[in-house]
């Protein structure tokens, strides 16, 4: 597409399908190198076949500081560097407070929100040695706002936020920006935990009355990571139909 990627290497965590595709395949489009990482082993396999030479999938639970380190190495082997990481990888398991299940607030703290710290940890190394870079960690609008059925999804995307500004200012130093994206409805098979009411009602609650596509997030990410978004760092791009408004 617009080439301003070209010599770039990026990690999107989650890639194999959702927004993680689309990003995968954006970003790709824009002349990146794309690591797709993820645990959907056929499916990042299948994505990685479809691109070709450019991208490459790797197996990775992002809960997982040894994974990090792992991937890391093997994606830094594989394509020489790192200039772009993204952490999209996210899971919701909905349920009310009184009745939700300590091993899914667990599991939900683990993917959503310690694999993004994981990432900026220790994809500090990497970037560094490109002289700057860019990460871009998915949130949603369930970080801006309360959501019923979802308090443990809601902290985690928080959290999300809240590291992120952190983040832009201990890496503004060494070049390396930080931002979040916060999505609203968006067609994911993550909407298939909710039931069909609860959609429908997502789409009116959105000015826009419809559903969002995950190829526009991906050009939302798109735009950060690019030399276009340059000077922007702390950010949160909500792209959400107006929801929030």
């Amino acid at each position: 597409m617009s080439g301003k990627l070209d010599g770039k290497v990026a990690l999107v965590t989650g890639g194999a399908r959702g927004i993680g595709a689309a990003i995968v395949r954006r970003l790709h489009a824009d002349g990146a190198s794309v690591a797709i990482t993820d645990v959907l082993d056929d499916a990042g396999r299948a994505l990685a076949a479809e691109l070709g030479e450019r991208a490459a999938y790797f197996h990775h639970d992002v809960g997982d500081e040894a994974a990090w380190v792992d991937t890391l190495a093997a994606v830094t082997a594989r394509f020489g560097g790192l200039h772009v990481l993204v952490n999209n990888a996210g899971i919701f398991h909905p349920g009310q407070i009184a009745d939700a299940a300590v091993s899914d607030v667990e599991q939900q703290f683990r993917v959503n929100q310690l694999g993004p710290f994981l990432g900026m940890k220790h994809a500090q190394a990497p970037l560094r040695a490109a002289g700057g870079g860019s990460i871009v960690n998915i949130s949603s609008i369930a970080g801006q706002l309360g959501f019923p059925n979802a308090a443990a999804y809601v902290g985690t995307k928080w959290a999300v936020r809240g590291m992120t500004k952190t983040a832009a200012l201990e890496l503004a130093p060494a070049q390396i920006r930080v931002n979040s994206v916060h999505p609203g409805f968006i067609d994911t098979p993550m909407l298939d935990n909710n039931p069909p009411e609860a959609n429908q009602a997502g789409i009116e609650a959105t000015p826009l009355k419809r559903i969002g596509k995950p190829e526009e997030i991906a050009a939302a990410v798109a735009f950060l990571v690019g030399p276009d978004a340059g000077f922007v760092t702390g950010a949160e791009l909500t792209v959400d139909g107006g929801w929030i408004l």
